[in-house]
């Protein structure tokens, strides 16, 4: 269903559940690269992108309903072009980042797993609790994370998986005209510090719309290992490329 939609086939306004899909997108990213800041580039029509609609309104000299209807939809249309590449929400993330506290020990990190919580999460939350870094452990649903991950007010998101075959992935936010920039770095520093475990190659990295990375606010990585067996016999080097990933990138996120 969120796929199926294309800016202008409906009416897009804040309700709840909150709007979603590519339309939205599409709005988002057409007000941000006009200067307007609609949050995050992720598809959910909240009240950052409502609030964005009625400032573009007013500027465009349009009735400020804060509704996406036809003649928004059209006066949006008429300025493709004169936009840049950049966004407001890529422009701000950056400079959150080199704003922030660059001591891991003063990250407050999130941490999950799908059901039961694996022990590489517990081990690598022990030792940064131990090095004074708050950290939250989730094992609800992808949605459910995402939420007490922001009401945490976490810096990063790290998320694990097991897979059945042997790889290593590492994902973080993307959409077409937008990317996680904070995201990417972090998931390009764990394929890197990663052990070479037979089978897992140079490893990869993907952007993708995942519910976990797109509905938690702060960078979010989902990093995808396998087999078990692998992860087992590699646990510790893996918690300790964890560390090394998570120490390179706040002290250099962007």
């Amino acid at each position: 269903m969120e796929s199926g939609y294309e800016l202008g086939d409906r009416l897009l306004c804040l309700r709840s559940p909150m709007m979603r899909g590519d339309d939205v997108s599409e709005l988002q990213l057409r007000l941000s690269k006009l200067g307007f800041d609609t949050g995050r580039v992720d598809g959910i029509f909240g009240p950052a992108t409502q609030a964005a609609v009625g400032d573009f309104q007013r500027n465009a000299g349009l009735v400020s309903d804060e509704v996406c209807g036809p003649e928004t939809t059209a006066a949006l249309r008429r300025l493709e072009g004169r936009a840049g590449s950049a966004t407001v929400t890529g422009v701000r993330e950056r400079d959150q980042l080199r704003r922030r506290a660059t001591d891991p020990s003063h990250l407050r990190v999130a941490l999950g797993s799908p059901g039961e919580l694996h022990p590489i999460l517990t081990t690598f939350a022990a030792e940064l609790r131990r090095g004074g870094t708050s950290t939250l452990l989730l094992d609800s649903g992808w949605s459910e994370q995402a939420a007490a991950s922001n009401e945490f007010g976490a810096d990063v998101y790290l998320g694990l998986v097991v897979a059945e075959e042997p790889l290593a992935e590492a994902a973080f936010f993307a959409a077409p005209g937008y990317e996680s920039y904070g995201g990417r770095r972090l998931a390009e520093r764990l394929i890197g510090e990663l052990p070479a475990a037979p089978g897992w190659g140079i490893g990869s990295v993907q952007g993708l719309r995942l519910p976990i990375l797109r509905e938690t606010r702060p960078p979010a990585v989902l990093l995808t290992l396998g087999s078990e067996d692998i992860v087992e016999r590699h646990a510790s080097l893996v918690v300790a490329a964890l560390h090394r990933a998570l120490s390179a990138w706040s002290e250099d996120p962007s």
